[in-house]
């Protein structure tokens, strides 16, 4: 009789909204262990519950990505709990406006603590758990990553900066067994615009002229995002290491507009 398959250990973060709650409830939804990490309690709460009634198994970390102090102790403690780890996915994100005349030092820490330095550093707490399981890493980035776009400086530089970490982490980590692949969504209707401080009225607007600038005519879905992560996270996907994959409706094709 065939042994079945033990279910992958998958943590999550910035799971409490946006592409990152998507991932966590595809992963649970193919009765992975999702341990789903966000600031905020009272969403990550909805977060466990949504995934339990969807006949998932999840647990929650809150913490904030940036506090190496917090990162390191609930990283331990997840990884005491679980005794195992198979897949990080970094989906953690943030963005603001700014040129390269206005951009403020502490807006452009804010996107590279965030969008980089964190990541770094839960990839680096995670490789020694995913050399044991032969695992992987999947960075959700960002077509900014791959082309310049004006009036959003530091977040095109961090997320840049992240697919060469990617890269990078990729060719050291192949020899061990783990994979490491970034995803570039185009714009995803999500919350993160409006965390970054941008008005419901302004991103209607923005959603509708991005409209335009996607060739196929239309902003993403997070569940288009979360399918591709989880593909790149499965076996179906053991020949791929090091990859940025665009999925954003065409845009990367076309020119700033």
């Amino acid at each position: 009789m065939k042994e079945k398959p033990q279910r992958r250990v998958v943590i999550v973060t910035g799971a409490t909204s946006g592409i990152g709650h998507a991932v966590a409830r595809r992963f649970a939804s193919s009765a992975d262990r999702v341990i789903a990490i966000g600031r905020d309690r009272a969403a990550l709460d909805k977060v466990e519950a949504d995934l339990v009634r969807g006949g998932g198994e999840c647990s929650t970390i809150r913490l904030d990505v940036t506090n190496d102090a917090e990162v390191s102790k609930a990283f331990e403690s997840a990884i005491l709990e679980t005794n195992r780890l198979d897949v990080l996915v970094n989906a953690a994100g943030h963005i603001s406006s700014g040129s390269i005349e206005n951009t403020s030092l502490a807006a452009w820490d804010s996107m590279m603590n965030v969008n980089l330095r964190a990541v770094f550093y839960l990839m680096q707490l995670a490789s020694p758990h995913l050399i044991k399981s032969k695992g992987n890493i999947v960075n959700i980035s960002s077509v900014t990553g791959l082309r310049s776009f004006p009036g959003v400086l530091a977040y095109c530089v961090s997320k840049a900066g992240l697919d060469q970490l990617t890269r990078c982490a990729a060719l050291e980590l192949a020899p061990k067994g783990v994979r490491v692949n970034a995803v570039n969504p185009g714009v995803v209707v999500t919350e993160i615009h409006k965390r970054g401080g941008m008005s419901e009225e302004n991103y209607q607007a923005f959603l509708e002229h991005a409209r335009t600038t996607h060739p196929l005519g239309r902003v993403g879905d997070p569940r288009e995002i979360a399918e591709l992560v989880f593909y790149l996270a499965s076996e179906n996907a053991a020949w791929i290491t090091g990859a940025t994959y665009q999925i954003d409706g065409g845009r990367a094709l076309t020119c700033a507009r």
